[in-house]
């Protein structure tokens, strides 16, 4: 059994800092280019300034570094997705995470010594696409979408030398990764082109005598009422009238968190455990970290006892979306 890396977000150097100092054994970040990675909001990312800043912070600690260039090069612009590949390499990171199979063949033609990741908005979901990734463009760890059940995931690690990374924490989507369309119905945008969910030019908070309406490109998403804090308007996480009824009627606010079924995802072979958020604060990254970190130990340590402290429980749940936690697709008592 192998002890899992344990891969955390890094949207800012205070972030990476953090995440750094509460143990992580890797961190993710993305450049200050535009539509190159798909957590393209204004205040995030780096410039390569606080990019060699924050390398040389992980990398004089031990830790990795990781690159997101994880949307589709776009025709006649597919040169800013080369120059982001070319500075990823002279930036010296440990690894890029691509998905776009034409930026990957051109990351290992023309920069053969970088390690290759197949981002999770690549979204393969078997060990067949997995494996042609590799044959074709060496990859060597992919990141599975989380829509798999356990069983599903230890399938794909069983037939493949590729390592896989899984996450662990974090925002749920209702798509499978690379494949959403709703933003881009609502807006013209979307994360796989353009880099954002829900861009904030689009987004308009109307105040109004029966509370806050949020809306994105005029399409009403919520209404809250004075005192309801208002979560970030997103298509999939809004509500709306239905049958004369107003609900969640794509997907509830909540966050995966996988602690429970951490000797699980040992057991079967996880290369590494990631965490959502590079949109998120620096104080949601170091609770986040801090707690993960204590329960892989934990779990690697005497996998046959291990259980969740109600503290780590407590800790994840002050910064799960919704006040929610679930395991998402991993179990599925009824399958």
């Amino acid at each position: 059994m192998r002890k899992p890396e344990l891969v955390c977000p890094a949207g800012s150097l205070p972030a990476l800092k953090s995440a750094v100092d509460q143990g992580a054994d890797t961190v993710y970040l993305g450049l200050k280019d535009a539509a190159t990675n798909a957590r393209n909001f204004a205040g995030l990312n780096f410039d390569q300034n606080t990019a060699r800043e924050g390398i040389r912070y992980a990398h004089s600690r031990g830790r990795k570094v990781l690159m997101a260039i994880n949307t589709y090069a776009q025709a006649g612009d597919v040169a800013r997705w080369h120059k982001a590949v070319d500075t990823a390499a002279d930036l010296g990171v440990d690894a890029v995470i691509i998905a776009d199979p034409a930026l990957l063949h051109y990351a290992a033609k023309t920069h053969p010594q970088m390690r290759r990741h197949l981002s999770v908005q690549g979204s393969a979901t078997n060990y067949e696409a997995i494996n042609l990734c590799r044959d074709l463009f060496g990859i060597q760890r992919a990141v599975l979408p989380r829509v798999l059940t356990l069983p599903q995931v230890e399938h794909v690690i069983a037939n493949t030398d590729v390592e896989i990374e899984v996450f662990g924490f974090g925002s749920l989507c209702v798509m499978v990764e690379g494949r959403c369309l709703l933003s881009s119905y609502a807006t013209g945008e979307s994360p796989n082109t353009a880099g954002v969910c829900s861009p904030a030019k689009a987004v308009r908070w109307v105040e109004t005598p029966a509370g806050t309406e949020a809306r994105l490109s005029g399409i009403l998403i919520d209404q809250y009422k004075q005192d309801e804090p208002a979560g970030y308007p997103t298509l999939c996480k809004g509500r709306f009238a239905v049958n004369e009824e107003t609900y969640y009627a794509l997907e509830e606010p909540t966050s995966l968190n996988v602690m429970s079924a951490l000797p699980e995802l040992m057991r079967i072979g996880v290369a590494a455990i990631k965490v959502e958020g590079r949109q998120r604060s620096p104080a949601y990254v170091t609770e986040v970290t801090r707690t993960l970190r204590a329960a892989i130990d934990a779990a690697f340590a005497d996998p046959q006892r291990f259980a969740p402290k109600p503290a780590w429980e407590q800790a994840l749940g002050k910064v799960s979306e919704g006040q929610h936690v679930t395991l998402g697709a991993y179990l599925r008592p009824w399958k």
